[in-house]
């Protein structure tokens, strides 16, 4: 199948209840349309939580062959078994990651509304930079609001991948993809979509397929 030039992100939710229903839901999901990558970011749990988690969530990606990246943790993408981290910019810098996590990983940097953060990441090696936020969010505070230009600019300027984040669903997500974003980052706007999640990654991986070629 020819991937489309926008391709889906999700983020799991800050939290999970129910670990056994979460993988059900999981698995409908990404048999209901293509997902490119899974983040796994959970809040206020412990490392061992962490992990218990990652063993239910990692094997239902390997199923549909998601990329499975940890937020904020590299050093527990071994322990979950993850592809890789993303990291902020008060978390382990990126040098220090990928001494850690070898060559192989996959390393995501959260950028903001920053070129200049972006194009540092980018000169460092990340695999790819986050910007946002671009609408308001239920699931984290943002520090900043980011414009449709940056996504533009940066897909005609640098070949480093960019990630669209904050407060993307199915309504809202057609101009960040026509601006140029390689992958759009979902959380709520999949797991609490009034029709369902597998009906917003449908919704969603339709637009991508519309995505221009830039």
């Amino acid at each position: 199948m020819t991937q489309p030039n926008c391709q889906i992100y999700l983020i799991t939710p800050p939290k999970i209840t129910d670990m056994g229903a979460f993988a059900k839901v999981l698995d409908t999901t990404l048999a209901a349309a293509p997902i490119a990558c899974l983040q796994i970011r959970l809040k206020d749990i412990s490392d061992s939580a962490l992990i218990q988690a990652a063993s239910s969530i990692v094997p239902t990606c390997r199923k549909h062959d998601t990329v499975v990246i940890i937020n904020d943790r590299p050093d527990l993408v071994d322990p979950c078994g993850t592809d890789g981290v993303h990291i902020g910019q008060e978390d382990m810098d990126y040098f220090s990651c990928r001494e850690l996590l070898g060559e192989d990983a996959i390393i995501g940097v959260t950028c903001h509304n920053s070129k200049e953060l972006a194009f540092e990441a980018a000169k460092a090696g990340a695999n790819y930079v986050a910007f946002g936020a671009f609408f308001e969010t239920k699931t984290k505070d943002p520090k900043t609001r980011a414009e449709l230009e940056i996504l533009t600019w940066w897909s005609e300027a640098v070949e480093t991948p960019c990630v669209a984040i904050g407060g993307i669903n199915p309504r809202n997500a057609a101009p960040l993809i026509q601006a140029g974003t390689d992958f759009i980052a979902v959380s709520s706007g999949v797991w609490d979509w009034p029709d369902g999640p597998a009906n917003s990654a449908q919704q969603l991986y339709q637009l991508c397929s519309q995505a221009p070629d830039l």
